[in-house]
């Protein structure tokens, strides 16, 4: 028995050929349609790329319990379980985050793996500019470093076989020339791409000739869409470009296995971590908005030698979850009674459905529930005092340890069912500078509203969702105060006034404390939570005075706030204000 696994970071379904997609080439994509089955309704668990990982590893929800980090000491590890079992685990991946701080215990899980640099700001190469940089008085924010860095490795990387997908992929096809007659292997082929930032060769990019002389390349911001059309069509041809170049690579998994007569015995599993916005919903990229489908229903096709199903399609609901059960019950091991995800086999091969829910999201953010149709997203209590914490033995973050300002009011917790008897630290988890509280609370229906352009309000519904979320988190051990924060009781149902009477209360939560009689747009509120993060007290009073007679002539809205801005806030960090502030300005 041998396994194959292909994953990409950020894949967007709706770019490929077997989804649908018209314009952009992936005829290899559409090959291993033929060969495989195509899952149709496959979603994230926990975002983003680390979260996702541990899922791919443990088989269970990460975002309950901790934001981006390690594997835990309690965790079980799908591939070290495979190693641990005699089957050879091997990984080839170029996906930097892997030797930061905040994935620093998922590829030694493998019994060997080997790591290409080079991706995004991989703090790879030096060159005097970077020198000189890091010299500066205050130093460069995470962001200016890494497009720094980013500039430097591609200069190292003047060619196509330098390119750290190729040299990724060369190394995996490295491994299966070796060891394709071997039995009881597992390789997993891991490229950074299609991730921004959209760096590819220009053969890739005469595929999608147009005009452009915008000033924004191929690394789209973690903002909303300021940049005008032209360059939403620009860095949607960028990324088309870098897909047709991951068809490309795949193609030559494919070219191996047909060359080889791999079909036989060879399972091949092709997925990603999640999705991405090119400016659907007015949005670039992730995590600052809400988890909308391009982001969390992703592409998935699994070939499984034994049943041999080619060329169908599944409609059931799956998740990152199920893989990690779907390749331990393909060995025939014995699948860890703390795996929440269960194999897929049945579904390949008989369509049985295997699970009556998906449960996804980020740690701090929306907690997130679909049955298939609705999709229901849950927005957390905002200046409600409760926290939420971090239930961990490894306290990092993803490029940096925890502080010691955050580790000073630890508290232990008693064991969670999967913390195999270990009592963990319970950390309070740092706010954000943006607040998923700012899109309140959503419900879509995806076979009217696919593209989830008009939230439906019905509260039956919303109640029933409600009522399954509740189970949910029940089911996978979420924590008492996660119950709380997102207007839930702990072990039973809520009733319809009950969801209405915390719907209310929490957009009454949002009022601002002494201008709860002014009237605001949605917007303007958001953005006056932010701004009170960055201003001292004796400030916070002057802009209550001010807004009070803002108010006597009307609605408070984005407007009023913007000129606030420029009054209060003092020259030097007007412009990260304003970053925060415009970037909270959004509802939706």
């Amino acid at each position: 028995m041998k396994a194959i696994m292909v994953m990409y970071d950020s894949l967007n379904r709706k770019m490929l050929e077997p989804y649908g997609c018209d314009w952009v080439k992936t005829p290899n994509f559409t090959r291993l349609a033929e060969k495989s089955v195509t899952f149709d309704c496959n979603y994230v668990g926990s975002m983003p790329c680390m979260p996702a990982r541990r899922e791919l590893h443990t088989g269970r929800y990460n975002f309950l319990h901790r934001s981006w980090g390690p594997m835990e000491p309690f965790d079980d590890s799908m591939p070290e379980m495979l190693k641990m079992n005699g089957i050879y685990t091997h990984l080839v991946s170029d996906h930097q985050h892997y030797w930061e701080d905040g994935g620093c215990t998922y590829h030694s899980r493998y019994n060997t793996w080997e790591c290409t640099r080079g991706q995004e700001g991989d703090t790879w190469k030096a060159l005097p500019e970077l020198i000189e940089a890091s010299h500066r008085k205050g130093g460069l924010s995470i962001f200016d470093k890494m497009h720094k860095h980013d500039a430097v490795n591609r200069k190292y990387i003047d060619a196509e076989e330098k390119m750290p997908q190729a040299v990724t992929f060369q190394a995996g096809l490295e491994f299966l020339e070796k060891n394709h007659e071997a039995d009881d292997w597992f390789l997993q082929i891991e490229t950074f791409d299609p991730h921004e930032p959209f760096f590819t060769q220009e053969e890739y990019k005469k595929l999608y000739p147009h005009e452009y002389d915008g000033l924004m390349k191929d690394w789209p911001p973690y903002y909303f869409v300021t940049e005008g059309e032209e360059s939403v069509r620009h860095m949607r041809f960028e990324y088309a470009a870098l897909i047709t170049m991951c068809d490309r690579y795949l193609g030559k998994v494919l070219d191996f296995m047909d060359e080889h007569d791999m079909w036989k015995d060879t399972m091949l599993i092709v997925n990603t971590d999640h999705g991405y916005l090119l400016g659907e919903h007015g949005w670039w990229s992730k995590t600052v908005m809400p988890t909308y489908d391009e982001i969390a229903r992703t592409p998935l096709f699994i070939y499984d030698p034994r049943s041999k199903v080619r060329g169908e399609r599944r409609g059931m609901l799956t998740q990152t979850i199920d893989l990690p059960a779907t390749v331990l019950e393909y060995f025939n091991l014995p699948i860890p009674k703390d795996m929440q995800g269960k194999s897929l086999r049945k579904a390949i091969e008989e369509s049985e459905p295997v699970r009556d829910y998906a449960l996804f999201g980020y740690h701090e953010g929306h907690t997130n529930i679909t049955d298939g149709r609705w999709v229901y997203m849950r927005a957390p209590k905002s200046g409600d005092g409760q926290p939420i914490y971090e239930y961990t033995l490894m306290p990092t973050h993803m490029r940096s340890m925890f502080q010691p300002s955050e580790l000073q009011d630890i508290q232990l917790q008693e064991p969670f069912a999967f913390t195999k008897g270990c009592r963990t630290m319970k950390i309070k988890a740092a706010a954000g500078m943006t607040d998923p509280a700012n899109y309140g609370t959503r419900l879509y229906d995806l076979q009217n509203d696919p593209m989830q352009k008009h939230p439906v309000y019905d509260i039956e519904k919303e109640t029933e969702m409600a009522n399954l979320m509740i189970r949910a988190m029940g089911e996978n051990e979420c924590p008492q105060e996660r119950f709380a924060k997102f207007g839930f009781p702990e072990g039973r149902e809520v009733t319809k006034q009950e969801v209405e009477d915390s719907n209310r209360e929490a957009k009454e939560m949002r009022m601002p404390i002494g201008l709860e009689q002014c009237s605001w747009t949605e917007g303007a509120v958001n953005m006056y939570h932010t701004l009170h993060k960055f201003l001292m007290p004796e400030k916070s009073e002057e802009v209550v005075r001010m807004l009070r007679e803002v108010a006597e002539g009307g609605k408070i809205d984005e407007a009023d706030m913007i000129e606030l801005i420029k009054i209060v806030v003092p020259e030097q960090s007007r412009e990260m204000v304003m970053y925060f502030t415009l970037l909270n300005s959004r509802t939706e």
